[in-house]
């Protein structure tokens, strides 16, 4: 039988990112633009 490796639920609520994390990704998405050119897609970062 297959072994299973999760964790207990009470122990993954102990997992929370850092708020450096979040705001990195916030500002990551919001300088992030995608353009569609026919069948190609450009992403840019808007720095």
């Amino acid at each position: 039988m297959a072994k299973n490796y999760t964790k207990s639920s009470s122990e993954m609520k102990k997992m929370l990112p850092k708020k450096e994390t979040i705001s990195f990704l916030l500002n990551y998405s919001k300088a992030l633009s995608v353009i569609n050119y026919k069948r190609m897609k450009f992403e840019t970062l808007l720095n």
